[in-house]
């Protein structure tokens, strides 16, 4: 079964090449140029695998709207497409819980292919062309299992979460780095390959999620070291 988009975007020219491409690749498109209609169709239950927003709409902010598709369905993949290049929009969209964020102009192959990513991500897409050796490692302990390949948490007798690509590297380098004082700089170089004020703000909303998923656990705990930076505690774990 084809998954299912719906692409918001109010160009003309890019909504129409974006869903006949997205069709040809063997996606089921609906297309709106107005951000009320979508959320009126998510509202009557109409499911979507993915939701493709652009943040300029002329009638609802999308970042508004991707608050509304959460309230509707907390479950939803949802993908920015913006022409603003700020990282702090970047870091709100992420905040809100936003897959991806990609900007105009651009490669349509790359749109492509960042969907099938996210896609993969709740199991609904599998394809030779997007998938390498899976690197598939099981972290666990008492109450807490983290699944590498499946891109999934799961705490307790809670259902699994699926995680962000980005959340999973940052959870991995934790579990890698247990019990150990973090510097911020080492973390950001080695998870996010950059070290600036703005993608220090977003580790912070990254690691905000991660504590609220885990803070169930008995086992695990984020801490802050003052000036320094994290430590991921550790008290028992199956490597």
């Amino acid at each position: 079964m084809s998954a299912r988009i719906l692409l918001v975007e109010d160009e003309l020219d890019l909504g129409n090449v974006v869903k006949q491409y997205l069709e040809l690749k063997g996606f089921e498109v609906t297309w709106m140029q107005r951000g009320k209609p979508a959320v009126e169709l998510l509202v009557s239950k109409v499911h979507y695998d993915l939701v493709i927003l652009d943040i300029q709409l002329p009638d609802m902010n999308g970042f508004e709207i991707a608050e509304q598709i959460k309230m509707i369905n907390k479950d939803i993949f949802f993908l920015f497409l913006t022409s603003r290049n700020e990282k702090k929009d970047r870091i709100y969209g992420l905040d809100i819980g936003a897959e991806d964020y990609i900007t105009k102009p651009f490669d349509i192959d790359e749109l492509i292919l960042r969907i099938k990513v996210i896609l993969r991500r709740s199991g609904l897409f599998n394809d030779a062309e997007t998938h390498t050796v899976p690197h598939n490692v099981l972290y666990q302990t008492s109450d807490v299992s983290f699944d590498t390949s499946l891109m999934q948490l799961v705490v307790g007798n809670q259902k699994p979460i699926v995680l962000t690509q980005r959340e999973v590297d940052l959870l991995e380098y934790f579990f890698t780095h247990k019990n150990k004082v973090l510097k911020r700089d080492e973390i950001l170089t080695a998870v996010w390959g950059e070290n600036d004020y703005f993608m220090g703000r977003s580790l912070d909303v990254f690691i905000s999620r991660l504590r609220k998923i885990l803070s169930q656990s008995s086992t695990i705990r984020i801490e802050n070291i003052y000036g320094v930076g994290f430590i991921f505690k550790l008290e028992d774990s199956n490597p």
